[in-house]
């Protein structure tokens, strides 16, 4: 691919341990860089699927969501190929009218967004069935940047939650899917499980005025992709073991259970990418060492995965030691991100135990998570905290709101994974490669 960015690795750590010690932790750093990349997208394929269930047709959601679909339709290039879906107790196509897609132009643009202002609301909701469609449109790209908009304002209510996911294995590894969430009849669970099998990320818009800007940008940003799919390959010593790889930023996302494993060996897949950056959190275990002993905890690749073509690598250093002030050091970006996934598990455990009426164990983890967001400076999720609970400034004492409306629960419960870049990024000593 010619215009392919240029990758990065950096590695953020304390490389010491001290004797006999086994756990190391890393923040790696994955980075595209350069200007944005012009040109025409004929490398790209999108399917915007549009939920036009009944529900839809009230509070001007319908309204709304012809205009975002319009938005994005106007970012999508000339040259990328694309589909335009409706969902409801099954997907129809709203253009073209054949189960196939077609390449953009001026004419299909115009042609699309007239078929697009003609959808009514009618009918559930099976959003299994709308990305088994998705999937067959999108099949068959290999190379192209394969990647779905979701827009759904309720529950997969008409199949049964087997069904979703057994689409959602059919559909994994095949496309990214980003979600928006419209209104307050959703489920917040339902639209994570689907995005994080499909490496995408969702957004709750409590607006449905917000609509357009929000598929603007997420075309705007699925146009910007220009690699089909990445890997971080990660080798780790034998008798070592990789306990964790979690993605940070730009929100906490586990992916320890997606490793393909080739021994000491394991592939994570990363989905596709433009100019941008990320970052990841690994722990590794390794066999432990005599004082003075230097060696690899890991060896960080950034690969293609059809072939493994390497992009950049980078290696997580450790030394064993017997001065307990370099070995109890903490580095400053591994310990922001262990505060940013510590902060996403209180606010969803909170939520979780105010749902289940348990609301002793709501206080604390969510008065836990108030502690969080402002250790990490997170302000986005301190607003919505304090929408959620009153704090006394004085004693510390954590009270949960009586009257808290659903939007203002969704929108922590769905931001509750979005991070923030720590204030020590140009402190911290990195390695790269």
């Amino acid at each position: 691919m010619t215009d392919r960015p240029p990758f990065t690795i950096k590695v953020d750590q304390n490389p010491y341990l001290g004797a006999g010690g086994q756990e190391m932790h890393a923040i790696v750093t994955v980075e595209a860089s350069g200007a944005s990349l012009g040109g025409p997208a004929a490398g790209a394929a999108e399917v915007i699927v549009i939920d036009a269930s009944g529900s839809m047709s009230y509070a001007g959601k319908m309204a709304a969501a012809k205009r975002a679909a319009e938005a994005a339709l106007r970012v999508v290039r000339d040259g990328a190929l694309f589909a335009v879906v409706a969902g409801a107790n099954g997907p129809r196509m709203i253009y073209p009218l054949e189960k196939t897609l077609v390449a953009m132009n001026a004419r299909r643009r115009a042609e699309a967004v007239q078929a697009v202002s003609r959808l009514e609301a009618s009918g559930g909701t099976a959003i299994g069935s709308w990305l088994r469609l998705a999937d067959r449109l999108l099949a068959d790209r290999d190379g192209a940047v394969r990647h779905a908009i979701l827009l759904t304002d309720g529950k997969n209510q008409h199949e049964s939650a087997e069904e979703l996911d057994a689409a959602l294995r059919a559909c994994e590894g095949h496309f990214g899917c980003d979600a928006r969430g419209v209104g307050t009849d959703w489920d917040v669970a339902e639209l994570r499980k689907i995005t994080s099998v499909l490496l995408g990320g969702f957004l709750d818009v409590p607006d449905p005025a917000d609509l357009e800007h929000d598929f603007r940008q997420m075309m705007t940003d699925a146009m910007g992709k220009r690699v089909a799919d990445l890997a971080l390959r990660v080798w780790t010593p034998q008798n070592g073991r990789l306990r964790f790889v979690k993605q940070m930023v730009p929100a906490v996302e586990d992916l320890t259970g997606r490793r393909a494993d080739r021994g000491q060996i394991g592939d994570y897949p990363l989905g596709a990418w433009g100019t941008e950056s990320r970052e990841y959190h690994l722990c590794v275990e390794v066999p432990p060492g005599d004082v003075g002993r230097q060696g690899r905890a890991a060896w960080v690749k950034l690969v293609l995965p059809d072939g493994g073509e390497e992009l950049a690598h980078a290696n997580v250093l450790v030394e064993w030691t017997d001065d307990e002030g370099l070995s109890t050091r903490i580095n400053a970006r591994v310990a922001h991100h262990t505060g940013q996934s510590e902060l996403a598990d209180a606010i969803q455990e909170g939520l979780a135990a105010r749902r289940d009426g348990d609301e002793e164990r709501a206080t604390t983890r969510l008065g836990r998570a108030v502690a969080l967001a402002r250790q990490v400076g997170n302000d986005e999720i301190s607003g919505l905290l304090d929408r959620m609970v009153e704090v006394d400034r004085a004693s510390g004492t954590v009270r949960l709101k009586k009257d808290v409306d659903a939007a203002a629960e969704m929108s922590l419960d769905t931001r509750s994974v979005r991070t923030v870049r720590t204030r020590q990024d140009d402190e911290s000593p990195g390695t790269g490669g």
